[in-house]
């Protein structure tokens, strides 16, 4: 096992997470006006919800909206950018007391908590959506996103829709809005069971079952019991889970690795279950799968 205690919240790329592989590549991006606005943030009672004020007029707003589109698209349902135009929805502005443009706030369990206002660089507001995630993950925040149908990224085409999510998934995809993990679960296995070895319904079955697995985290809690039962088989499935909500995928795996290269071989089994799932979560084809498969093969064989 790795020599790190399981005891710190880590940093968290998400500008690594795979989307998720029920979307057909859609849009987390959406402009916001007075009149949707309660609906949206209405939304980060389920998940984080980033709200960008800008203006047109603002010709330094447009990097900062370039960026935060690009990171909030990549993380593939962590989080839906909305985009308040400060001069078209002002009574929006006044209302959660932005001066100043850019402004980026977030909503977490209809909490606000002011990220940046003016510039940033690429690597500062990807530092600051990971502390996002981790608050989320520490409130027991775990709920994914839908894609926006008609959201327009910054620089669309006026007009221009978001690619519609796949319709095969769409039962899945509204029992996981509605926060029913168990029920997406169920709505992928019979998919499955439809088409078997659908590397899309396994992805999409892998993400759902982690959200009814973490449905009931309390982070804490399992920080403290993996960090005094190194053994404990269930406690580090457990900490290995929430490091991959958390995206830490490298050290998730190390963890599991590292137990599994310390059992004997028949109790390896339940590693092994595991690991399949969270590289369908992270997704395949990504390099820290990639090398983690390989070293899952010399473990077990």
């Amino acid at each position: 096992m790795t020599d790190a205690t399981f005891s710190r919240p880590g940093a968290v790329d998400l500008s690594a997470l795979s989307q998720p592989a029920h979307t057909a590549g859609g849009s987390f991006v959406m402009d916001v006006t007075e009149a949707d606005f309660e609906g949206l943030a209405a939304k980060s009672a389920q998940h984080p919800v980033i709200l960008e004020f800008h203006s047109p007029r603002d010709p330094n707003g447009r990097a900062v909206a370039d960026v935060l589109a690009e990171l909030v698209n990549s993380a593939g349902g962590k989080f839906v950018l909305g985009r308040v135009d400060v001069d078209a929805e002002p009574r929006v502005a006044q209302a959660l007391g932005v001066q100043a443009v850019p402004t980026v706030i977030a909503l977490i369990g209809g909490q606000m908590a002011p990220l940046f206002q003016g510039t940033k660089s690429r690597e500062e507001i990807s530092a600051l959506l990971d502390q996002v995630t981790q608050l989320a993950v520490a409130n027991g925040m775990t709920g994914r996103a839908q894609p926006v149908a008609a959201a327009s990224a910054p620089g669309a085409p006026e007009g221009q829709e978001a690619p519609a999510a796949n319709p095969r998934f769409a039962k899945a995809d509204a029992a996981l809005e509605a926060g029913d993990f168990e029920g997406a679960l169920a709505e992928f296995d019979t998919l499955l069971k439809e088409t078997p070895g659908d590397a899309e319904v396994l992805a999409g079955r892998a993400q759902a079952a982690l959200l009814v697995r973490s449905a009931a985290f309390k982070p804490e809690e399992i920080v403290a019991r993996a960090n005094a039962n190194a053994g404990d088989v269930d406690a580090q499935l457990d900490a290995a889970d929430l490091e991959v909500i958390s995206g830490r995928y490298e050290e998730a795996f190390d963890r599991l690795l590292g137990l599994a290269g310390e059992l004997p071989a028949e109790e390896r089994d339940a590693i092994r279950v595991r690991l399949l799932e969270l590289f369908e979560v992270v997704g395949r084809s990504e390099k820290v799968v990639l090398k983690a498969r390989r070293r899952l093969a010399s473990v077990l064989f």
